[in-house]
């Protein structure tokens, strides 16, 4: 049975959560809202104890959507920002689908109406993540890419495959999850919520099918103050890229293919490189993950490659 919420007598099954902290652009955030063709929905903000007030501004849209708004006292984002993600998912209700907006994210006028137009489709598959074809825009909204379209139906590890391989891009404001799925999985904790979303797509799905809607647009915003444009993190990225490779690639309950799987243990190869982490240990365990799938040439090329590093870290 769906849960619902009722708001005058209209059904709300969508709850947009967004975990503010950024002010620059987050009136395009809010108009983007405004401008939905179908407002059944209900917006919840969670303010990250930001330096920027965002009340007078949220006066200005009293009334054009739905929205609560909460300030928490402590900020979490600058700790770990899947705790205040899921924190912010806290304040919502009972709404069955769930979406994180980014504070500098904008949605296409009619993402909402596109969600409830293709909802039977994902309800009679029982299927529990949407997706939404994306452009990349600067911070005057200039457009920095074509639309990224995606298959209708694709797996969740082919889709992150492509991803991996730079065919395609992901984000977290681009999906709708269900809200089941999130309970039962949470978000894995990764530095700077780097990858924890593409580690969540994986699980809300239980390594399933992603429906893509590609006829509406989600605007991801890159620039100074978005993590995505920063390069002062790279540090921090690669490690979280590290943890959620030797996640996929040696710890997976979900089914990636050969060549999947050989591709993310080179790339984890180099990335223990650039960090000098090489252990004989962690070689050891890559290099058996290689022989279970009974690629044993690649096990040795991969064996040489790191050979080298290990002598010379010692």
């Amino acid at each position: 049975m769906l849960n619902v919420c009722f708001l005058n007598t209209v059904i709300v099954m969508l709850a947009i959560i967004i975990p503010f902290y950024k002010i620059s652009f987050f009136e395009k955030t809010l108009q983007s809202l405004a401008n939905q063709k179908d407002q059944r929905f209900k917006v919840y903000i969670g303010d990250d104890a930001s330096l920027n007030d965002p009340s007078e501004l949220l006066q200005k849209y009293d009334g054009a959507f739905d929205f609560e708004y909460y300030r928490f006292e402590n900020n979490l984002g600058g700790v770990s920002l899947t705790q205040q993600w899921e924190r912010c998912i806290g304040l919502s209700q009972d709404e069955e689908w769930l979406m994180i907006l980014g504070d500098d994210d904008v949605l296409g006028p009619n993402v909402i109406s596109s969600f409830y137009e293709n909802l039977h489709v994902v309800l009679k598959l029982d299927l529990k993540l949407f997706r939404f074809a994306s452009r990349i825009i600067d911070s005057s909204r200039e457009f920095l890419s074509e639309t990224y379209k995606h298959p209708e139906f694709e797996l969740c590890t082919d889709s992150y495959f492509r991803n991996f391989n730079k065919q395609t891009r992901s984000s977290l404001s681009e999906y709708i999850f269900k809200r089941s799925s999130y309970i039962k999985h949470k978000f894995h904790d990764f530095p700077l919520g780097w990858h924890s979303d593409d580690m969540a797509w994986i699980d809300f799905t239980d390594g399933g099918f992603v429906y893509t809607i590609n006829n509406a647009e989600v605007y991801i915003r890159i620039s100074d103050e978005s993590i995505s444009g920063k390069i002062d993190n790279s540090i921090l990225k690669n490690k979280a890229r590290r943890i959620f490779l030797m996640k996929i690639s040696l710890k997976s309950k979900y089914t990636f293919t050969k060549v999947q799987i050989i591709a993310f243990l080179f790339e984890l190869g180099i990335l223990l490189k650039q960090q000098k982490m090489i252990s004989i240990s962690i070689v050891s365990s890559i290099f058996f993950q290689f022989i279970k799938m009974g690629s044993v040439y690649d096990g040795f090329r991969f064996l040489r490659r790191m050979f080298r590093s290990i002598v010379f870290q010692k």
